[in-house]
């Protein structure tokens, strides 16, 4: 159901809209990949409850999860950056190289996603925690920026997601922090102890008002706060190792 729902996310991505205003088809690129990142979840939940761990199911995960939260975002991206260029109707290969060398940039996503995944999949320090930042919190921050923007939902974001800069910095940002070796916690919780937990309790404690005062247009905050979070918290465990 993942990859289904990924690719389907892709395939909306090309499909035009008759003139229906403000709306567009591609928006549901974006509601998509959250509901590819449901099922992710259910998928993991469903074999730890059930016990049923197997090698074509984690190498399943992986594959579905470079569609549905690597390449979809990464289309995703490259349409933002169309618009920002003010190119959204030009062909591809009728754009300026230079035009054409931002719009390539949209593909490390998948690229990056794509070498995360696969080193995850022979980490074995990312049992319980990750390094790096996880493929779906990269995929639903460019979900939520398709949905905010496409549903032309505020002049404020609206602002910031469609200048080009915002963009690109995104892009190279969040491809780099994919395959870094940042230690950054896991929503997985073996005891619901406050001491265990502290920084996922403030995560969501943080998360829960952001939904609350701003709904979709938290989720790109969200995932900052959470890279944020994860950082400090690694600095000052390194601190603490370092007395």
């Amino acid at each position: 159901m993942n990859l289904l729902v990924g690719s389907l996310a892709i395939i909306i991505l090309f499909e035009k809209a008759p003139d229906t205003g403000n709306i567009s088809y591609s928006i549901w690129a974006g509601y998509l990949i959250f509901i590819a990142a449901i099922f992710d979840f259910l998928d993991g939940m469903t074999a730890r409850a059930l016990n049923a761990y197997s090698d074509m199911g984690k190498e399943l995960d992986s594959l579905a999860d470079l569609i549905s939260f690597g390449l979809a975002p990464g289309l995703i991206a490259y349409k933002l950056l169309k618009e920002a260029l003010f190119i959204f109707t030009t062909p591809i290969l009728e754009v300026e190289y230079q035009e054409l060398l931002i719009l390539l940039l949209a593909m490390l996503i998948p690229i990056f996603s794509g070498l995360r995944l696969a080193k995850f999949n022979v980490d074995t320090r990312q049992t319980e925690n990750f390094r790096g930042l996880p493929t779906p919190a990269n995929a639903l921050f460019w979900a939520s920026l398709a949905i905010i923007w496409w549903g032309k939902g505020n002049v404020a974001f609206d602002l910031v997601i469609t200048d080009k800069r915002f963009l690109i910095a995104a892009i190279v940002i969040l491809s780099f922090l994919l395959v870094s070796e940042i230690p950054m916690f896991s929503l997985k919780f073996k005891n619901f102890s406050i001491k265990d937990n502290l920084i996922r309790y403030i995560f969501l404690g943080i998360s829960l008002i952001l939904l609350i005062f701003l709904w979709i247009k938290s989720i790109p905050i969200i995932i900052i706060t959470y890279i944020f979070i994860s950082v400090i918290s690694a600095i000052i465990k390194k601190l603490k190792k370092e007395k």
